[in-house]
């Protein structure tokens, strides 16, 4: 007959072995740049939102206002009263041209049908930089006969030293710049 089994050992007085950290998967492979299959980088670029309007190292001041008729009768005198509060006391023909081309910035601006207009201003080195920005998205990067006019009457104005226009996904910048 079978004889009872004995009890085995007494147990250790030590823990048991942790098993090891589970070991880093593989890092996929890196691209091959010379893989002719694959797409160019101007084909893999992702369109993005432009850059909001950025200014470095001088002072800049901005206003939002409502996308109508009269927006450009509210801008004139915050753009001019804004540049005096910077110390510039131009010549009364300048200040006109200032109010002028603001107008004319900001009537194209709302020409372009958006919700809203802004407005911003920046100086240096005795230039100021007005820019009119329509938020209005979906509009064409050519520039229409009324845009191309809108252009020459801004370099009309003699103090005026720059202009132009952009087209994004927010909408068109249109811009100027005038020596005080």
């Amino acid at each position: 007959m079978a004889q009872p089994v004995e009890a085995g050992p007494t147990p250790p007085s030590y823990p048991p072995k942790t098993p090891p950290p589970p070991k880093k998967p593989p890092s996929p492979p890196r691209p091959n740049p010379q893989d002719p299959k694959k797409q160019t980088a101007a084909d893999t670029v992702v369109p993005t939102a432009r850059r909001g309007t950025g200014m470095r190292n001088r002072r800049g001041r901005n206003w939002v206002l409502e996308s109508a008729p009269w927006a450009a009768g509210k801008a004139r005198p915050a753009v001019v009263e804004q540049l005096e509060s910077w110390g510039y006391r131009p010549a009364a023909a300048v200040l006109n041209a200032v109010e002028e081309v603001t107008s004319l910035l900001v009537e194209a601006a709302v020409a372009d049908g958006g919700t809203t207009v802004s407005v911003h201003l920046s100086d240096q080195d005795g230039q100021a930089c007005v820019l009119a920005l329509s938020h209005c998205p979906g509009l064409t990067t050519s520039l229409d006969e009324a845009g191309e006019d809108v252009l020459r009457s801004i370099t009309a104005h003699p103090p005026v030293s720059g202009c132009g226009t952009d087209t994004g996904p927010d909408g068109r910048r249109i811009w100027a710049v005038l020596t005080l």
